[in-house]
């Protein structure tokens, strides 16, 4: 595995290898299990692995997450070498921002709701340093984590938006034994909060078991209750929507693709999940 910091070099390598295609895996580092099935899916379908590490400060509304955020660079590069990668792509902020990038996205009514709702701004900063990075790569395929559902839906209608000739390809959730969606935030958790933290994954799949024979609203209701008993979760949302537009449904048969997405606070640490209910 060679590391590259400079687009200029990244891009000559790249055409050095002379390859048919190129995957590619866009992380902010501090890479776990579930970011690693994602790079090994990328090297055994592609001729070149690449894959970015890159804390972006764009899509942080909030300076003190984007100061917390982990940061493990030695710990990624042993990860992706064991993987198989290629390329680890680690550039500065100065390098992806030689100047202030002022471009503004419009996704409609998917960047409305929920993550959109709550952290005004972080889509257009995602898309402008995924677009960046696009450009940069000039990937075939590019591998996203299903865990970050509406980033997926948003980062596909960027491409639609620019006419990236890229495939991007969402891959499925990678849980711990406790079934929490492993995320890089995890690794901020108390050991206390990482065992109660298990109660989200555990609330998501009791609840299609719940919908089964209650409405969309008493469903989003009792997912609710679930965590009022411990004063350390706060809930930021729980929607239940149609997997395509990411707008809320009223029944469930408003759609054939119906998916729950949840965003809660465990003390300062922000975590999201989902669940399917029907496609």
């Amino acid at each position: 595995m060679i590391i590259i910091e400079k687009i200029a070099d990244l891009q000559a390598y790249i055409k050095s290898k002379q390859v048919k295609s190129v995957g590619f895996v866009p992380t902010m580092g501090a890479l776990h299990e579930g970011h690693i099935s994602l790079v090994k899916q990328c090297v055994q379908e592609n001729d070149l692995c690449v894959v970015s590490v890159f804390v972006n400060p764009t899509q942080f509304n909030d300076k003190n997450d984007l100061e917390r955020y982990p940061r493990t660079p030695e710990a990624d590069q042993a990860l992706l070498r064991a993987a198989g990668c290629d390329i680890a792509f680690m550039p500065s902020v100065q390098e992806m921002y030689p100047e202030e990038d002022t471009r503004q996205f419009q996704f409609g009514a998917l960047e409305t709701v929920m993550e959109g709702k709550y952290r005004p701004g972080h889509f257009n900063g995602v898309a402008q340093i995924v677009s960046k990075l696009f450009d940069a790569v000039l990937p075939n395929k590019a591998y996203f984590g299903e865990k970050d559902f509406q980033q997926v839906a948003i980062i596909r209608d960027m491409v639609k938006q620019l006419q990236y000739p890229i495939e991007i390809i969402a891959c499925p959730i990678i849980r711990e034994e406790s079934g929490l969606a492993r995320s890089s935030r995890n690794t901020l958790l108390t050991d206390e909060q990482r065992k109660k933290a298990a109660l989200i994954a555990q609330v998501l799949t009791k609840s299609t078991t719940f919908a089964t024979n209650n409405t969309v609203a008493e469903t989003i209701q009792w997912v609710n209750q679930q965590f009022t008993h411990d004063d350390e979760f706060r809930m930021d949302y729980y929607e239940i929507v149609d997997g395509n537009t990411l707008q809320p449904i009223d029944n469930w048969n408003d759609s054939d693709f119906v998916v729950g997405c949840i965003a809660i606070y465990l003390g300062k640490i922000r975590l999201i999940d989902n669940i399917h209910y029907k496609g």
